[in-house]
């Protein structure tokens, strides 16, 4: 039975980027779980009728998701919205803090004048997970200060994911080091999860993890599996870059109905194990 003190969220609608997608999380073959499926998870164990949609699309700025992705979110009214985005602007050679803030408070204002609770997350240190992102902290912090304080003129809330030296942990990342691993997309959703002050919910998710079974490299072997993670990850993304393309190109939303979340099981210490699907229909 649903908590009578929490709201009931009846529809479900996550907007944004890869993240949100899912990427890290599955692959194009079973498709792209990720952080907003999980909490959709956690969401229908409280309330089994909720209805979810995800309009994510890998590749897209900030100002993209506003563009595309708000107004058929506000078309399914939902009572529950997340709005992640803001990474792929970070990455560009011109990175405008304020526009990309505009966008995602344009998303905020919209979102909860019309009713729905809106929730958020400030990004962690790139280059905690990828030594050459180093000069970018400080856009990675100016964003951050600008999500905090359009969430508070709206009532936003926010898992403040930037806080915790948890967040740099390699196992949370995927190989490509920009994406959430499954334990990390498990991790994110677990913080919105208690942003959001879901029954159950903690801060379990800011602890840190069991020391590594084998030590990091250093010395030449890490600047063999920087060079090799260069070859494999920076190279074909600078490629795109420079053709003006991106991942996301000719992709649409995997989910932009609203449908039903069926709970197969419940495992919250097996990030792996699938637990919902979409219901046909």
């Amino acid at each position: 039975m649903p908590d009578t003190d929490t709201p009931r969220y009846l529809r479900y609608v996550a907007l944004g980027d890869s993240q949100t997608e899912g990427l890290g999380d599955g692959d194009d073959t079973t498709g792209p779980r990720g952080w907003a499926d999980r909490l959709a998870d956690e969401l229908a164990i409280h309330h089994p009728e909720l209805r979810y949609a995800n309009l994510a699309v890998r590749g897209r700025t900030a100002g993209q998701v506003h563009v595309e992705q708000l107004a058929p979110a506000l078309a399914l009214r939902p009572d529950l919205a997340t709005v992640v985005a803001g990474v792929n602007d970070l990455l560009r050679p011109r990175f405008d803090a304020d526009a990309v803030a505009g966008h995602l408070e344009a998303m905020f204002a919209a979102l909860t004048a019309q009713g729905a609770h809106v929730a958020t997350v400030t990004f962690p240190d790139l280059g905690k997970v990828i030594p050459l992102a180093r000069p970018l902290g400080s856009r990675v912090t100016a964003l951050n200060e600008r999500i905090r304080r359009a969430a508070r003129r709206h009532g936003v809330i926010v898992a403040a994911t930037d806080r915790h030296p948890v967040v740099g942990d390699p196992r949370l990342w995927s190989p490509d080091r920009l994406h959430a691993s499954p334990l990390g997309h498990q991790r994110i959703a677990a913080a919105v999860a208690h942003a959001l002050a879901l029954p159950g919910s903690d801060d379990s998710w800011t602890h840190p993890l069991p020391p590594p079974e084998s030590p990091a490299p250093t010395g030449r072997h890490a600047a063999v599996a920087e060079l090799r993670w260069a070859a494999a990850f920076l190279g074909p993304w600078l490629v795109r870059r420079v053709r003006g393309r991106s991942s996301g190109d000719d992709r649409t939303a995997k989910r932009p109905a609203l449908l039903p979340v069926r709970v197969a099981s419940v495992d919250r210490d097996d990030p792996d194990r699938p637990r919902q699907a979409p219901a046909p229909g």
